[in-house]
């Protein structure tokens, strides 16, 4: 499985339950487990918190995203990593059916309105590009997924790189 190698805690606890997580949402086990890598920053900690956001965990969970799912990002940065899957799988659950790659997973994540649209699909909020400047590489206050397909990209090790296309 990519990116299970940075892993430190509960590593094959959690592998196997992302495995199990992705045969319900019928989509790649290396398409989450990149989603996480990315959104923990490598960590794969489930309490890796956001500074500016307050985004919490594994796929960065948003407070009113953690309420939503009813919980909150203090009880999920308590959690561990495999206790948080659970949160994944009910975030995700909705949008079984519709993450047809792995960039639709990310975006599932970060932004559900972009799924399926096509790389030229712009995300005009100023917010959503001041919050992830990282995303806006041409510095136009919007983000188009071909952007953000780039971004992501360019903080990939090296090794996984052509599997992500």
């Amino acid at each position: 499985m990519n990116f299970e190698e940075f892993v430190k805690e509960n590593r094959k606890e959690f592998t196997a339950k992302v495995s199990e997580i992705c045969a319900k949402l019928n989509i790649k086990e290396d398409w989450l487990m990149f989603v996480m890598y990315f959104e923990s920053t490598g960590s794969f900690r489930a309490d890796k918190v956001n500074p500016v956001s307050n985004a919490t965990g594994i796929i960065q969970f948003m407070p009113s995203t953690a309420r939503s799912l009813g919980t909150t990002t203090d009880v999920l940065k308590r959690m561990t990593n495999v206790q948080q899957l659970d949160y994944v799988l009910a975030y995700l659950r909705p949008y079984k059916g519709k993450m047809n790659s792995w960039i639709d997973v990310y975006l599932a994540v970060f932004y559900p309105k972009a799924m399926n649209q096509g790389d030229n699909y712009t995300i005009t909020s100023d917010i959503v590009a001041k919050q992830n400047p990282g995303f806006d590489l041409d510095k136009d206050k919007d983000i188009t997924v071909a952007e953000i397909k780039t971004a992501l990209k360019k903080n990939m090790p090296t090794k996984y790189k052509n599997f992500y296309k």
